[in-house]
């Protein structure tokens, strides 16, 4: 019987396939973007990829939630108050879905991703009420935690 594995190797020697960014975000340079897909989770929600680019100023719009790590270069990057931010290898940074930056890659940037798609608010809040009704039936949370406080005082 083969089992496979469950470790996934040689993502720094990702085979980068092309993909441009869309001509309408491109404000100087002609920037050349490739990734690779690396992973998605088994609920489809999250992913994560290799992703690399040449010299170019663009506009980039987050339609979900994007951590990325930046392995190799950097970027200067300046949010929608004008706020500007150097970027470079080692850094991590958050772009929240919604979120809108502008990429300014003076020679080149890889990073690596992950991208997850946000739940819907109904459901976030739904988790939460589950989560709670769940911890009280376990005997666990703030009700038991106070009741154990007080009894320690009355002593």
């Amino acid at each position: 019987m083969s089992v496979e594995s469950i470790i996934g190797l040689g993502a720094a020697k990702a085979d980068l396939r092309p993909s441009p960014i869309r001509s309408s975000w491109v404000l100087e340079g002609n920037p050349v973007a490739r990734n690779q897909l690396l992973s998605v989770s088994a609920d489809g929600n999250a992913s994560s990829y290799i992703w690399d680019c040449t010299a170019g100023r663009f506009n980039w719009f987050y339609e979900a939630d994007e951590t990325i790590y930046v392995i190799e270069g950097g970027v200067t990057l300046r949010d929608g108050a004008g706020a500007a931010r150097r970027v470079c290898a080692g850094d991590t940074i958050f772009f929240p879905a919604g979120a809108h930056a502008e990429w300014h890659v003076e020679n080149y940037i890889r990073k690596f991703a992950l991208i997850r798609t946000p739940l819907p608010r109904p459901l976030v809040l739904a988790r939460h009420g589950y989560r709670s009704v769940k911890q009280l039936f376990r005997g666990g949370g703030r009700t038991r935690d106070i009741g154990a406080l007080g009894a320690f005082e009355s002593r």
